[in-house]
């Protein structure tokens, strides 16, 4: 059975009291405190001290202190004034003293569920802080990269625009050039239309009337034996044309200080597509390039380069170089076809990595126009309009 404590002492002042309880011998560690305001409750086995006070205190901010064998409350009365007696005059009232405990017990329970609570809506708070923090950081950050982009995408549209420009203003002299040539050798083979019916016959100077003879026609054969019906072949001599000046030009690019694999533009093809094949991009753009300098008018050149820069990522050169070839590679026939379409898919491939999905798709189709049954081309053409129909607004 505990012991009860009666050999305790305690002061008062106008607003404080101090109530010193001694442990007898009592391991301080096996002390267990219970305080509210009107009931203070110590338990240190086999000893017991239990207090109804008089009067209400300020249980918050109280104090208690264990050591040298003594257990010393300091607490704060909630009404000054002295109380002349420690305990209440219901303190003998076991029943009074059974409720008053049991209340003391209730409060207790209640304010550590009520600062619980606080803590987690604290918690609660400080987390919806936090989160919102990290929500406006990373808002930002997408905001700066969105712009970058938008900076990055507007330069490029900007030099692929003036770059179209230039082509454009290339192409138009080129045009002129060709119809100034073709109406050129037109005046020069125009012939002498015959006269009217009613005319007389013309005569020598003689007077003596000229005798009708016969002409022998011959027609030289056409490098392309293509039937009438398909004829093509004002494009066809254009396209010869090209090739011989090509050739020509060949000749001209000779320089004396090369060695004569090093004059040969087929062997520095060879020399490029070997580079390619081995993975080794800019060595093959180095030999194309030298290539182009000795022959600027063979469009497999600059494909074959344009599928080098295409590798490098080096989008605006493959665009230009593609677009180089497509020129060169004018008028289109049957003998250049699958170049053609070579090329047209290496531009839209750069025109798609450069997200204009609009270009890259028209010289996907192009491609499709030429070979149409190609399933690779089809399938990536596919891919293309679903990107462009994904990014278009609803």
């Amino acid at each position: 059975m505990p012991l009860s404590v009666k050999d305790y002492t305690w002061e008062e002042t106008d607003s404080l009291l101090w109530i010193t309880i001694p442990l007898k011998g009592v391991n301080a560690k096996k002390v267990d405190i219970f305080s509210s305001e009107e009931y203070l409750k110590v338990n240190y086995p086999p000893y017991f001290f239990e207090c109804l006070l008089a009067a209400p205190v300020e249980d918050c901010r109280g104090c208690a202190q264990i050591g040298d064998g003594v257990i010393i409350f300091k607490l704060i009365k909630k009404c000054p004034g002295f109380w002349k007696n420690l305990h209440s005059s219901d303190s003998n009232n076991k029943e009074v003293m059974k409720n008053k405990r049991d209340e003391a017990l209730l409060k207790y329970q209640k304010r550590l569920e009520d600062e619980a609570n606080e803590k987690n809506d604290i918690k609660r708070e400080h987390g919806k802080t936090a989160v919102n923090e990290m929500l406006k950081i990373e808002q930002l950050e997408r905001d700066r990269i969105a712009k970058i982009k938008d900076e990055e995408r507007k330069k490029a549209t900007e030099a692929l625009e003036k770059w179209k420009e230039e082509q454009r203003s290339l192409a138009e002299k080129e045009k002129e050039k060709l119809l100034a040539e073709n109406k050129s050798k037109t005046q020069h083979s125009k012939r002498k239309k015959p006269g009217s019916i009613f005319e007389s016959e013309p005569k020598g100077k003689s007077g003596i009337v000229r005798e009708s003879g016969n002409i022998t026609v011959k027609h030289t054969p056409r490098v392309f034996p293509t039937p009438t019906r398909e004829s093509q072949a004002e494009q066809e001599e254009t396209w010869l044309k090209k090739q011989a000046e090509a050739r020509n030009a060949i000749q001209l690019s000779l320089d004396n200080d090369l060695s004569e694999k090093e004059k040969n533009p087929q062997w520095l093809l060879d020399k490029g597509n070997s580079y390619f094949s081995s993975g080794d991009f800019q060595s093959a753009i180095n030999a194309y390039t030298c290539a182009i300098h000795l022959a600027p008018k063979l469009p497999t050149l600059y494909s074959n380069r344009g599928a080098c820069h295409l590798k490098l990522n080096n989008l605006f050169k493959c665009i230009e170089d593609c677009s180089k070839a497509l020129d060169l590679m004018y008028p289109p026939v049957q003998q250049n076809a699958s170049s053609r379409a070579r090329a047209l898919v290496r531009r839209g491939t750069a025109f798609c990595m450069l997200e204009m999905y609009i270009e890259g798709l028209k010289d996907y189709e192009a491609a499709l126009l030429i070979d149409p049954k190609n399933e690779a081309i089809q399938s990536d053409a596919q891919r293309i309009r679903k990107v462009i129909q994904a990014s278009e607004p609803v």
